[in-house]
């Protein structure tokens, strides 16, 4: 039988600098077994290693990103990209406004495909940690309309969601299981208008402080799995694999970060296609960021076909 770790704090707090010390370490670990406690959703699963392999690079693309925040506590975050092969840029604009004593937060985007969406979401009001959240688009150029409505519920050993595309409508579930550091999850789509099965996964994964193991069956065809290992404060590395079946060919990446300081990092990854990428990251001060990378085929090293990126992220 699973029990719940409950520390109490009240009482510790007084005008003794020794006692309140002993107040603010018993806070600490409180919100640290409350962090382990609860499991990530099942997109989240394997997200360490997913990283590695996705964050540092931009190949192909030159992308700035500038995110401000208001007085009133607005955020703002707006993107340019610019595709470095076919000339097309696209860009999109994101607010962000919270109103912690409610429970409420609204996030509005706009894109230049002309697309809005617009998102409400309540979270631990009706209960601790039931989210709520209804998430609409509407594209004006074309008049198409969609919604979404979105639950999630966390606690302890327990992180489930369930959604409700209202195109279909298909109903979107998934729910994650987690007990000394070992996780398992199940995933699944059903359309209600042709009343069968779209998604059908299942994860199991194990996390540790500094190892993380994750595999997944995706509608019993696609096999996947991965490691994460953070070696030191410095050297991080993963590890995927993927299989479909009725076929031989079997993908697999090799991945590492290197810290070179507190301000720049150095990534590189490799797979079974011969496709190796490199990633610079400087931070050049506080709230600018440049990103350089670059992806070469070495199957074809010499007739070119190989993709530089370039990125900046700028932070008031």
């Amino acid at each position: 039988m699973v029990q719940e770790v409950s520390l109490d704090c009240s009482g510790v707090a007084s005008d003794d600098p020794d006692l309140n010390h002993t107040h603010n370490l018993c806070r600490e670990l409180k919100t640290a077994v409350g962090a382990m406690a609860v499991p990530p959703s099942y997109s989240d699963l394997g997200k360490a290693a997913k990283d590695i392999f996705s964050k540092g690079y931009g190949f192909g693309i030159v992308k700035l990103d500038l995110k401000t925040k208001s007085q009133s506590g607005v955020e703002f975050n707006t993107s340019g990209s610019s595709n470095t092969d076919t000339g097309k840029a696209a860009g999109n604009l994101e607010t962000k406004y919270k109103m912690k004593e409610l429970g409420l937060s609204f996030n509005q985007k706009w894109n230049t495909d002309n697309t809005l969406a617009t998102e409400v979401t309540v979270e631990d009001q009706l209960a601790q940690g039931l989210k709520l959240a209804l998430d609409t688009s509407f594209v004006p150029n074309t008049g198409k309309k969609s919604g979404k409505l979105k639950t999630g519920y966390k606690r302890d050993f327990l992180n489930v969601g369930c959604d409700v595309d209202f195109e279909g409508p298909i109903i979107h579930a998934a729910a994650v299981v987690g007990y000394e550091g070992w996780l398992a999850g199940y995933q699944m789509a059903f359309d209600t208008a042709k009343s069968k099965l779209a998604q059908n996964n299942f994860a199991l994964g194990y996390k540790a402080g500094d190892f993380q193991l994750h595999t997944n069956v995706n509608d019993g065809t696609e096999f996947g799995g991965s490691i994460y290992q953070k070696v030191d404060d410095q050297l991080e590395t993963a590890v995927t694999l993927a299989w479909t079946a009725g076929s031989n060919n079997t993908r697999f990446g090799i991945a590492a970060k290197y810290a070179l300081d507190k301000d720049a990092s150095l990534s590189a990854k490799v797979n079974n296609a011969s496709l190796i990428g490199v990633g610079y990251t400087q931070s050049l001060r506080p709230g600018v960021k440049v990103t350089l990378s670059a992806l070469i085929d070495g199957k074809n090293f010499n007739t070119g076909g190989h993709k530089v990126g370039l990125g900046f992220e700028l932070e008031a």
